[in-house]
């Protein structure tokens, strides 16, 4: 028992000793709005603090448009730089995409790794996958991120003079890491599409059991419902992207009639596109169920916002056609969720819950069983017996 203790405050130890510093950059260009900058900075170092990082400081440039190559300006480089010095950071963050030379430039300039949003979300979601399937899928939107990298660094340095001594094998050896990544990636969707297909044979066997599909902001408390509503044990933690692989139970409705509850990944603002593109076979949960549970964080002040990025995510997986129940969860953490639910309680399409405290499940199952078994009603005919129609 107490080796057991040991190690795992050993583990804690590790953890904590282990943990970067680092320093999170945001660029407001006129397209832009500095309060959406600050919220998504916000986002970022919730982000860096799920991948294991604690942020140190942030800051904001605001410019006509972007530095191509630092992607901000040379004196903000220089302020960054001494920030870096300054808090002893080890780490600098960047909210928007960053080219391979905006990389190498700000890291040769910094003296510091440097990552940007996309490449952060990546490194979460290897950590998080468990399955193999899950590994798989991360695996290639990783390599989907870097192989246009690789195309971009060939570019630059075709372009490093040309013609005599500028050929050769580092371009070859480019070539061969291109080729080889390709391969890779052909692999991976391979392996994927037999995952479908094992996927596709076990939505066939729950045919003729309507599935309700949970979807929604990360950290909007999906996990938490699917618990309460299916009695299990799935992982929850206040930190995002937690459920990276699908979960599916079936539960009872009040009228008794069993429905598949089906949870997935949560969705983000500036959600890479290699993410929503690697995972559409986890994702056709999502797309082949009858109907959507929209979980909403009712607690976040950017719960608009939140709202319209899931929105983007199911447009572009083609999933308009399926109703959705907008559920308001964490209700119990407003000041007047009184008030919130007579807001939306007469809504045809909403629901103001608390997951974690069970309130206004009832009705949230109630409103599931009114979507899925609206036409189906109990009547009483009349029958007329043989015999008596003969006498």
């Amino acid at each position: 028992m107490s080796r057991n203790l040991n190690d795992y405050f050993y583990d804690i130890i590790k953890t904590m000793a282990f943990r970067e510093k680092a320093i999170t950059v945001g660029v407001v260009v006129p397209r832009a709005k500095r309060w959406q900058v600050e919220d998504s900075l916000e986002e970022l170092a919730l982000l860096a603090d799920t991948a294991g990082a604690d942020v140190t400081c942030t800051t904001i440039q605001e410019r006509d448009s972007y530095n191509p190559a630092y992607l901000i300006g040379k004196g903000k480089v220089k302020d960054v730089e001494r920030l870096c010095r300054e808090k002893k950071a080890n780490l600098v963050i960047f909210d928007d995409d960053l080219t391979p030379a905006q990389v190498k430039n700000l890291e040769d300039a910094f003296g510091v790794k440097v990552l940007d949003r996309t490449e952060l979300i990546l490194d979460i979601f290897a950590q998080r996958a468990k399955t193999k399937e899950g590994k798989l899928q991360v695996e290639l939107a990783q390599l989907r991120y870097l192989l246009p990298k690789l195309v971009g660094k060939g570019l630059s340095l075709s372009r490093l003079g040309g013609g005599i001594g500028t050929r050769g094998p580092g371009e070859m050896k480019l070539e061969i890491d291109r080729r080889r990544i390709r391969e890779k990636i052909k692999k991976i969707e391979e392996a994927l599409k037999k995952v479908g297909r094992t996927r596709e044979l076990h939505r066939k066997s729950r045919s003729g059991t309507p599935t309700v599909a949970l979807v929604g902001y990360t950290n909007a408390g999906k996990s938490t419902l699917f618990n309460t509503l299916t009695k299990a044990q799935a992982k929850i933690d206040d930190k995002l992207f937690v459920t990276l692989d699908p979960l599916i139970r079936k539960i009872h409705l009040p009228s008794e009639e069993d429905v598949f509850l089906s949870d997935t990944v949560g969705f983000i603002r500036k959600l890479p596109h290699h993410l929503v593109a690697s995972f559409r076979a986890t994702l056709e949960e999502v797309r082949e169920a009858d109907l959507l549970l929209h979980i909403i964080d009712a607690s976040s002040r950017n719960m608009a916002e939140q709202i319209e990025a899931v929105d983007s995510v199911l447009k572009e997986l083609e999933v308009p056609h399926i109703p959705v129940i907008y559920v308001y969860n964490k209700i119990d953490r407003l000041e007047d969720p009184s008030s919130f639910r007579k807001t939306f309680w007469n809504r045809r399409d909403g629901v103001a819950i608390s997951a974690l405290k069970g309130e206004g499940v009832t009705e949230l199952l109630e409103k599931i069983e009114e979507n899925l078994y609206s036409d189906k009603k109990d009547i009483d005919l009349p029958i007329q017996s043989r015999t008596a129609s003969l006498t």
